[in-house]
């Protein structure tokens, strides 16, 4: 799981002598770190490598060379191009046959040697003592570095009546020719591999024609050095050209079939020695495109191809892992050029790539981890990246959860996992840009299986080749840019050449849904710019503080970026230190402590790991970090060195401690017993393996990578015990304890790691979190009389307290022994489950068990525990109705004879259902018990009822056990006076109406005030018109007493027959309508003149109560605004003063005008204390009580509440609805009685008090949620005249007549 990273690509361009002229062949001295090309015009230039990594190399585009010409015939040309290290000069090979010795340093051109049919290609072997050469006409040959001929071998057998004439020339001196006779033929092409230890070859060659092979069919031959026989060949195939290279470490060899006839791409397939193939894959392109070369890098982990398609050339370069070929990367040439490439000999990730016209460009890749710091993996393969979040689930390579598809192969990823937002940047090989929302991880599951398409961004300029992308926040990308090359896409468009470091603004035009990933409508702005003179190595975004990063140039030196959208950013600023060295690898990681700021780590190429300019370990070869905080602060540093030892160190002994001492040197140690006692660090089993990630929290994981390819997922214990600590210092103990379960650690631990004392008072949380018998039993079965942390895990965790600590915890411990930490424990343990944990057997387990593991037991108490089991054990028997069972079990718990065996011979000689009656009552089973007793007879009926009296939920299941109606009625008289007794009056009349018990159900319903009830029931006594008459009266004076004349007024209409006093008593009620429709109705105007007098009274009381109301509203009003001004301004002279409000008496919150006439809701009592001594007596204390209560509601002044006091009571001061139905009834009656005037007047009242009493609330509740105070705005008037309108038609102003609403 890693991707590879182009970190820097350096283009020059060679100066060429003529335009028509081209480099064909490249050659490269490792020793003297030159760079040769041949051109076309038989011209040899040497170049320096250097020239590549000078920090002018970034500004300049011309690469200095030196040029030879070569003296050859016209028409002939170099037709193969190598160097020899041994001679110290390069071979060249001719299309006429000759092979030439050339000396750069002493400019001299010696032919060696000359071949009929021309030079088709020259191999050195990998020791330098041999040459492989092939002719054109097919002949190979085999000399040594002194041109003696060693083999002489035909590729492939001629066919019959073909002769062959090869001239061999060796010795430089003296021409020794060996004449065949050929009589015709082509130049045969063909290429030479070498085995990397030089002791076998290959070739592919073309066959003779024949009439049963094509002629585009060949073969691959593998020979051997020594005999010069051929040890293998392949079956005829489809090869497309010469293409074919052998891996170094000879493990494979690489070659390329031409699948055209099936309508497939190109099938790269490697072989065995042996011939045969071994694997194959697919260029997984167009059926057209073609793979012009091919070749191994010196580590034979990397294998480049160049691929032909329709309108480029492109350099992808295929990584293998678990059998699997990933796509790592891809450039693009436009096709003119005539790409080619070479790798260098021993820095196996940097690649030279050249073309026809000179432009050579060199690329230094890094292996970087594709595991993100949230343990989510992108792993890129070609197009598409493979998307696992490990934190789910540990999907080994080359699975993936689900993947992601872009238009062409990506080159560079960048995640930003803040802020609730997943996102990804993407650069691609198209010079494009993709981003990308993902969802949230958890709703991640859902995606399994799926692959996205990726658009790319909308952009009004063209980007350059992007390297070092970057998040510095939600919204904005940093990266470099490389504009002036054309890697298969027109840049240049920005008038812009070279490197530039570019902030890039990014926009959304969709929706994100959380559950769904955004592909599309993303759009791109370049905001900012900074041209670049020194490359760039890497790029870290700071996590403490955003929209910055930190920019690390060649050498290590050091900047800080800070975004253009900050104030004064968009620059660069040089860093207060600098690595000692170009780290490849760089973190910017927040670490806690006394330190705020980010802490920058660097590794570089020959591992050394730096923090901050300082060099903490001198073999690393991986390195990352881990966090068991929520915040992610970074709490340990973990990384992997040369000798294959894991080392995990705090972040606190980075910033503080000396580390090299603390960890020996990050060495193993020498002596193999103090190895064992005091190892620090862990063995990585697997030879090569590298740190590719971890999984925080809980989970603490370290994830390594095998050279295999294969995943392991590590504990190791000190990340297991740090964040058992933490979850323990979060008290988290549930978390905790599965952790310690999980990977066995002592339970111990968990009370250890702040000493028992503070275990023992968090001992009540632990047992309601853990929640589980079974495992607070195993853990207090663990606990024993050490402390573990002092021995057994002394070298990985660091003690919290001290003996001080310790000793003052203990003091505060009441009835806790201070020196006995198991019986102290167990005690603790007992006590919380006993308290929290509800009864069952395990519970009465796990008591008994920190009975018997106490120090010392407590065997007494937990004998007496088991006296009470045995006694429910008895009492379960009895249960049973099995006397004899509960014999034994009393025999064989130890009881007295004398306790059971008088009951249960009484039991035995009952008849079986009174047998179990009794029981049943002994154990309060009282339901059997009910059941029982009612199967036993009419004899047992008695028992029967007073059971059920006794308990009264047993009515319903009586009622249900009776069928006898009589019997039924009886159980029901006795339920009603039940409730009767419960005061329960509606109910039991219910009740004794259902056992025909009228005479109690009309005294119940005359209780409970219902006056329907009780006429209903005389109408079921039947009682005659004057007891009938007489009981109305009664009725219709108790509801006039409990203030309920609407009611009575119905009874004297319907049962008196008494007009005058239902009226009176409507009016009472404030019914006027009905008051007004029974007077016409008995066409009584002295009850319509009655009616007319007492509605105009009650209008004109309502039109004052309203206008003292409206008065009363201002009033209220008025005073909290001022408080709430003095409050605000009061709170802005502290803050000026930096004064304290606890410092202020409430007194000083108002010093306003006290005079609060007209305001009622104020109480007149004042804070100031009496100076008279105060007399504490029962009187004294009555009266302020009665006080309290009558003050009760009441506002007192200058008080921290009055504000809310205030909004309170103007709320409370609204309308009800039953006022405003009142109010209606009162309008429709004046204007039936012709009071119209006086209706009009009411109305514009109660209106105008409603509207501003709903105006100073919403003026109230505005001014609360803000700190500003505005007199023109939050006024009454603008807020009275906004309700006038927002209420026009609602449902509050619904009593309105309409003809009466003012305009």
């Amino acid at each position: 799981m890693k991707n590879l990273k182009l970190y820097s690509e350096v283009t020059l361009h060679l100066g060429l002598q003529s335009e028509e002229e081209a480099i064909l062949f490249s050659a490269i001295d490792i020793e003297r770190d030159r760079l040769f090309f041949a051109s076309s015009g038989n011209r040899i230039y040497t170049a320096h490598l250097s020239s590549f990594q000078n920090d002018e190399a970034w500004t300049s585009t011309s690469l200095p060379a030196e040029v030879d010409v070569i003296d050859l015939e016209p028409g002939d040309c170099i037709n193969s191009f190598d160097y020899l290290m041994e001679k110290e000069a390069l071979i060249l090979g001719t299309l006429n046959g000759l092979i030439i010795l050339h000396s750069v340093d002493a400019s001299t051109t010696d032919v060696v040697g000359r071949v009929d049919g021309g030079v088709s290609c020259i191999s050195p072997s990998p020791d330098g003592d041999l040459l492989g050469i092939v002719t054109g006409f097919g002949q190979l040959l085999v000399m040594t570095h002194d041109w003696d001929l060693l083999h002489e071998t035909s590729l492939e057998d001629s066919p019959e009546g073909v002769d062959v004439t090869v001239l061999i020339c060796s010795s430089k001196s003296k021409i020794a020719p060996v004449e065949h006779t050929i009589s015709s033929g082509q130049m045969l092409e063909s290429s030479i591999s070498w085995r990397g230890d030089g002791k076998y070859f290959a070739t592919l060659s073309e066959s003779c024609n024949s009439p049963s092979r094509p002629s585009s069919h060949k073969r691959l031959k593998v020979w051997e050095r020594d005999s010069g026989s051929a040890h293998a060949a392949s079956d005829m195939k489809a090869f497309i050209g010469n293409v074919m290279d052998w891996m170094p470490s000879g493990a494979k060899i690489a070659a390329v079939y031409d699948r055209k006839k099936d309508n497939e791409c190109p099938l790269l397939v490697l072989f065995e020695r042996n011939g045969l193939e071994r694997s194959s894959f697919s260029i997984d392109d167009r059926m057209d495109a073609t793979v012009l070369m091919l070749k191994w890098n010196c580590n034979s982990d990397l294998l480049v191809t160049i691929v032909r398609s329709e309108n480029y050339d492109s350099v992808r370069i295929w990584y293998c892992s678990n059998n699997h070929w990933y796509l790592k990367q891809e450039i693009r040439y436009p096709s003119q050029e005539g790409l080619k490439f070479m790798w260098h000999p021993t820095k196996p990730l940097q690649l030279i790539c050249w073309t026809l016209s000179g432009r050579s460009t060199t690329y230094n890749f890094c292996w970087n981890t594709a595991v993100t710091e949230n343990s989510t993996a992108f792993v890129v393969d070609g197009s598409r990246i493979h998307v696992t979040p490990l934190c789910i689930s540990l999907l080994p390579p080359p699975m993936y959860l689900f993947g992601i598809k872009f238009p062409s192969a990506v080159r560079d990823v960048a995640v930003h996992f803040k802020s609730s937002r997943n996102l990804l940047a993407v650069g691609l090989s198209n010079g494009c840009l993709c981003i990308l929302e993902l969802p949230q991880i958890d709703a991640w599951e859902e995606l399994e299986g799926k692959e996205y398409s990726a658009e790319a961004c909308l952009s009004e300029t063209l980007f350059g080749s992007l390297l070092h992308l970057i998040w510095l926040d939600s919204h904005t990308l940093l990266g470099v840019s490389h504009y002036g090359v054309s890697h298969g896409k027109c840049h240049g468009q920005n008038g812009l050449s070279g490197y530039h470091l570019e902030e890039i603004e990014l926009a959304c035009s969709e929706d994100h849904v959380p559950s769904l990933m955004t592909c599309s409508g993303w759009h791109a702005k370049i905001i900012h710019g900074i041209p670049l003179q020194r490359p760039v190595i890497s790029i870290a975004s700071d996590p403490a503080k955003q929209t910055s990063a930190v920019i690390q140039f060649d050498g290590g030196n050091m900047f800080k970026y800070t975004s253009k959208t900050c104030v004064q950013g968009g620059a660069m600023k040089r860093c207060d230190f600098n690595f000692l060295s170009s780290c490849l690898w760089m973190s910017l990681v927040p670490i806690g402590g006394c330190s705020s700021e980010s802490l920058l780590f660097g590794l570089d190429d020959m591992g050394r790991l730096q923090v901050s300019g300082k060099i903490l370990c001198n073999n690393c070869s991986s390195f990352s970090f881990y966090s068991n905080r929520g915040d992610q602060v970074i709490t340990h540093l973990i990384f992997a060195t040369k000798q294959d030892l894991l080392f995990i160190v705090d972040t606190s002994d980075v910033l503080h401690g000396d580390v090299e001492s603390k960890y020996d040197n990050f060495l193993r140690a020498g002596n193999k017993r103090r190895d064992e006692e005091n190892r620090k660090y862990i063995n990585i089993w697997d030879r090569g393996a590298k740190i590719i990630g971890v999984l925080h929290g809980d989970e603490a994981a370290v994830l390594l990578q095998t050279t295999r390819g294969n995943l392991e997922c590590i504990y190791p214990r000190k990340l297991v015990l740090a964040s058992i600590v933490n979850a323990l210092a979060e008290q988290r103990f549930r978390d905790a304890l599965y952790m310690v379960r999980r990977h066995r650690i002592d339970f111990n631990v968990i009370i250890d790691h702040c000493g028992w004392q503070t275990f023992v008072q968090y001992a009540p949380e632990f047992v309601k979190q853990v929640n589980n018998l079974n495992h607070l039993t195993e853990f207090i079965c663990a606990i024993k009389k050490e402390n573990v942390t002092e021995r057994l895990y002394k070298n990985y965790i660091a003690l919290p307290y001290t003996n001080e600590t310790k000793n003052e915890g203990a003091r505060e411990l009441k009835g806790f022994d201070p020196d006995n930490k198991v019986f102290s424990v167990f005690l603790a343990m007992r006590t919380a489950i006993q308290g929290k944990l509800p009864e069952s057997p395990a519970r009465e387990l796990c008591i008994l068990t920190t009975l018997a593991r106490s120090d010392p037991p407590a065997l007494e108490e937990a004998l007496e525990r088991v006296k009470v089991i045995l006694r429910q054990f008895f009492e379960a028997a009895l249960g049973l109705y099995d006397l004899n069972l509960a014999a034994m079990v009393a025999l064989n718990s130890q009881k007295d004879p004398k306790e059971f065996l008088p009951f249960l011979q009484e039991l035995q000689r009952m008849p079986a259902v009174l047998m179990q009656y009794t029981i049943d009552l002994k154990l309060k089973r009282y339901e059997n018990a009910l059941k029982h007793i009612a199967s036993a007879g009419d004899a047992h009926y008695i028992d029967f009822m007073n059971l059920i009296k006794k308990n009264p939920q047993l009515f319903p299941l009586g009622l249900q056990l009776t069928t006898d109606p009589n019997k039924r009625n009886q159980v029901l008289e006795a339920w009603g006076d039940h409730l009767n007794d419960l005061k329960c009056f509606e109910h039991a009349a219910t009740t004794y109406l259902c056992c025909s018990n009228l005479e109690k159900a009309l005294k119940a319903y005359r209780s409970s005030g219902s006056w329907s009830g009780v006429l209903a029931v005389a109408g079921l006594l039947k009682l005659g018109k004057d007891e009938t008459v007489q009981l109305a009266h009664e009725l219709c004076e108790e509801l006039q007493a409990i203030g309920k004349p609407g009611e009575a007024a119905k009874i004297a209409l319907e049962y008196c027959a008494d007009v005058k006093s239902g009226v009176g008593l409507l009016i009472t009620a404030r019914e006027w309508e009905d008051a007004l429709r029974i007077s016409f109705l008995h066409r009584r105007e002295d009850l319509i003149s009655e009616i007319r007098n007492a509605s105009l009274e009650c209008g004109g009381s309502l039109i004052s109560e309203y206008e003292e109301g409206l008065e009363k509203v201002g009033k209220y009003l008025t005073r909290y605004l001022a408080v709430r001004q003095r409050r605000l301004l009061l709170a802005a002279k502290l803050q000026s003063d930096e004064r304290s409000m606890a410092d202020l008496d409430d007194d000083t919150a108002s010093e306003a005008s006290s005079n609060f006439s007209g305001m009622s809701a104020y109480t007149r009592g004042t804070r100031t204390g009496s100076t008279a001594s105060i007399v504490s007596s029962t009187a004294g204390s009555k009266a302020r009580e009665s006080r309290r209560q009558r003050n009760r509601g009441k506002i007192r002044p200058g008080s921290p509440g009055e504000e809310m006091a205030l909004v309170e009571h103007l709320k409370g001061m609204s309308l009800t609805n039953g006022a405003m139905r009142e109010l209606r009834s009162l309008l429709i009656c004046l204007v039936m009685l012709g009071e119209q005037e006086i209706a009009r007047k009411l109305q514009r009242t109660g209106e105008n008090f409603q509207l501003s009493q709903i105006a100073a609330v919403k003026l109230a509740e505005g001014t609360m949620s803000t700190d500003v105070m505005d007199e023109r705005e939050q006024t009454l008037e603008r807020y009275f005249h906004k309700a006038r309108v927002e209420l026009q038609d609602s449902e509050a102003l619904s009593w309105r007549c309409k003809v009466f609403v003012s305009p």
